[in-house]
């Protein structure tokens, strides 16, 4: 089955449509909408509107929740906070009829790591008890993360899945930057159950302690994600470097072979 390519950003509620029809044109069958800093698609029929033109366009809708998200955080009215956060987005979600929502569970702190793996865990059942009480389609996906201090290693984000019902996203540039390499085989090997394999990917700047910065993707880099991708599974490439469509477009050339 035909990968689905995408970039990261929609715009705003007024460029929604128009966006979608471009990136149609560009062959894109994916795209993630940033809701980064909150959920800012308020109205249930401007997201229905956005549903409907990405549905009759033929392109798969995804969220990136909030980066104010803590699962762990030591002060309980974060974690309220977040939670709150991550079910609005799924509400919203769910008019958009969005897949998924992205998020970045958390922060170790002063924590042993197996002490904040159960507590992210705890509030993750919660969320996910409160989700389907709701009956919002759109699920939450645990992104892996980048820099050392944030729970989020391809190996906790699997178990957590295993042990939620959450979804996932595998950002292959927090990887490099937490790993110091793609770890491909490895991470499809780990997910290798799973029919469905969500991507992020970009260029990353890194060091001792992790990522630095999102940065232009490669085509040597791309072309190491492409070559290694599974056969027979539905994956969705998203891509969050600082030119998303430029770099989309890129990879989808070769995919394409051309």
């Amino acid at each position: 089955m035909p990968v689905k390519f995408g970039p990261a950003g929609l715009g705003s509620v007024k460029e929604a449509i128009s966006n979608l029809e471009d990136y149609h044109k560009l062959g894109f069958t994916a795209c993630e909408i940033a809701f980064t800093y909150g959920a800012y698609i308020k109205k249930k029929e401007d997201a229905e509107k956005i549903r409907k033109a990405a549905e009759e366009l033929g392109i798969q809708l995804t969220i990136h929740g909030p980066y104010w998200i803590n699962l762990n955080s030591e002060d309980p009215e974060k974690i309220v906070k977040s939670k709150e956060r991550i079910l609005e987005c799924c509400k919203v979600g769910s008019w958009l009829g969005a897949k998924k929502v992205v998020i970045h569970p958390g922060f170790y702190g002063k924590r042993e790591r197996e002490v904040a793996y159960e507590n992210i865990k705890k509030v993750l059942l919660e969320i996910e008890e409160e989700r389907k009480k709701k009956e919002y389609s759109c699920k939450v996906a645990i992104e892996t993360t980048g820099k050392m201090n944030v729970f989020g290693s391809y190996e906790e984000t699997y178990n957590l899945v295993k042990e939620t019902g959450c979804d996932f996203c595998i950002d292959f540039a927090h990887i490099r930057a937490r790993e110091k390499d793609y770890k491909f085989k490895e991470v499809f090997g780990l997910f290798g159950e799973f029919d469905e394999i969500h991507i992020q990917f970009s260029g990353i700047s890194y060091g001792e302690k992790g990522e630095r910065a999102h940065i232009k993707t490669g085509e040597e880099d791309l072309r190491k994600l492409i070559s290694n991708l599974p056969k027979g599974k539905n994956i969705t490439i998203i891509n969050e470097s600082p030119f998303p469509v430029e770099d989309s477009v890129e990879a989808l050339r070769i995919y394409n072979g051309k």
